[in-house]
């Protein structure tokens, strides 16, 4: 082998002495080939004048003529090939393929364009389903509570007629949040304090579902984030954890949170595990779409709002559940901040 590792730019053909073109000597074997040419050009030119000289002194001007006339025919062949043909064909396959190019992404801007048509038909259309039939649920309830005043059953009435109208306030909430860019304000602050901050605003419903909760926190983890949306991430993955566990009312339900540091000190990660029914797998492939929900009275946003903010934060979320074995959240962050415009380092 050469020194220093450098590649031969030749190499021999396998039982034979010939020496072959390296592939990646292609362009340099084109061009020789071009300045051969050129250079038999120029030669057959001198001996085409040279020729043309000695007719003139031996045979005289006509038959010198003669000559200049019909070998000048093949010269102007070889010109046009030599000299004239590489080129147009170059700009001829620049033209050609700028017009493939043009019309490919004309075609997929297009397609892109009904797309997203298509998405925006979707969306509105579940939007207004979402919507229009807790209303017309509600609207005719008050009807009948309108007919007949005196009803004993108006009570549960007026109460199923405000939880359908809190479904639509929910509805229009998450949609809200998911459609607009929220203000990001990145700051350092201490996971656990999110955690604990988004623990305390469910500590009514823990206690009421009797919800034993497990605390594994390996150091405060300290990084660059938005704590308001922190706690709203986490408040989600938390609330949803305690809905499955109180449908299917699981027996013993518990809870565990989790955080810490990757080995490289560079990531924050956060587990949330729940030891309710668990999710299949053909719900776990679509819950984070938005308007996908496996629950008869949730929006289908929440995740979707959650996996927005989590990528706000230039990190991720990953689902893992074995049905029947509970559910688990786990959500990797940069400690810096999403990209490198990070405005604080963690202490």
């Amino acid at each position: 082998m050469p020194d220093g590792g450098a590649r031969p730019s030749r190499r021999a053909s396998a039982g034979s002495g010939e020496a072959t073109l390296d592939p990646d000597e292609g362009p340099y074997a084109e061009a020789r080939r071009r300045a051969d040419e050129k250079l038999a050009f120029v030669t057959k030119l001198g001996g085409y004048v040279l020729t043309v000289v000695i007719v003139r002194v031996f045979a005289g001007p006509f038959v010198a003529g003669l000559v200049a006339f019909f070998g000048g025919i093949g010269l102007v062949k070889q010109f046009a090939a030599t000299f004239v043909a590489p080129r147009l064909r170059e700009r001829w396959i620049e033209q050609e393929v700028r017009q493939r190019v043009s019309r490919d992404v004309q075609h997929e801007r297009e397609a892109l364009v009904a797309e997203h048509t298509r998405s925006l038909e979707e969306l509105s259309a579940q939007v207004a389903h979402d919507i229009r039939n807790p209303i017309a649920a509600a609207r005719s309830l008050v009807q009948q509570m309108g007919e007949d005043p005196s009803s004993p059953e108006n009570v549960e009435f007026a109460r199923v007629a405000l939880e359908e109208l809190v479904r639509v306030d929910r509805s229009i909430s998450h949609l809200l949040r998911f459609a607009r860019d929220e203000p990001f304000r990145p700051r350092p602050i201490r996971m656990v304090d999110a955690l604990e901050a988004s623990l305390e605003t469910l500590r009514d419903r823990i206690a009421r579902l009797h919800v034993q909760v497990e605390r594994r926190f390996d150091g405060a983890s300290e990084m660059t984030g938005d704590p308001d949306q922190l706690r709203r991430v986490f408040g989600n993955l938390i609330g949803n954890a305690l809905d499955a566990m109180e449908e299917a009312r699981t027996a013993a339900p518990a809870l565990t949170l989790a955080s810490g540091r990757n080995l490289a000190g560079t990531d924050v990660w956060v587990s949330i595990r729940d030891n309710g029914p668990g999710i299949d797998a053909a719900t776990a492939t679509r819950i984070f779409e938005p308007f996908f929900t496996s629950r008869s009275n949730g929006t289908g946003l929440g995740l979707a709002v959650t996996k927005k903010l989590v990528e706000r934060h230039g990190g991720t979320i990953e689902l893992h559940s074995i049905p029947g074995h509970g559910a688990e959240f786990v959500l990797t962050f940069p400690r810096r901040g999403p990209g490198s415009e990070a405005t604080a380092q963690p202490a």
